[in-house]
């Protein structure tokens, strides 16, 4: 999770929501990823998608079974889907989402008994990290969208 953590402070640093993903196979990172959505103006540019995609270029396959993605946020639905379709055997993550988590808060995506795939869901990991790091991007964001109003 401390990498993941890493790729959302890279994310932070390029103007993104700070978030942060890795896969991991073996005990080692095969895939690492970060918010892209403003730079490369892409609604799917998400931390995790990249991870995963990082990753079946590695193992130049998209199955991913008994891999690990770690990120920082509770996965959207889209993410989860993706996780599910990847084969990923476990997500591991860091802070919930209320408003658009798909792996625990609005939905449970990977453990659907409708889907061909299940994967194990751990939440909570090093939460209070990774939501300080979103917290401090929101309120900067924040700050400085009310010095514009002025």
């Amino acid at each position: 999770m401390q990498a993941a953590l890493a790729e959302a402070e890279a994310a932070e640093s390029e103007g993104e929501v700070p978030v942060g993903a890795v896969v991991v196979l073996e005990g080692r990172i095969i895939g690492r990823g970060h918010n892209r959505v403003e730079a490369a103006q892409d609604p799917t540019a998400h931390a995790e998608i990249i991870a995963i995609g990082a990753a079946a270029q590695t193992l130049n396959t998209w199955r991913l079974d008994d891999a690990t993605l770690y990120v920082t946020l509770e996965p959207c639905h889209m993410c989860a889907g993706a996780i599910v379709l990847a084969r990923i055997a476990r997500l591991v993550y860091g802070a919930r989402d209320p408003k658009a988590g798909a792996c625990g808060s609005l939905a449970m995506v990977p453990q659907d008994l409708r889907l061909n795939h299940r994967a194990e869901v751990v939440p909570g990991v090093l939460a209070a990290d990774a939501s300080a790091l979103l917290e401090q991007f929101f309120r900067a964001r924040r700050r400085g969208m009310n010095r514009l109003e002025t």
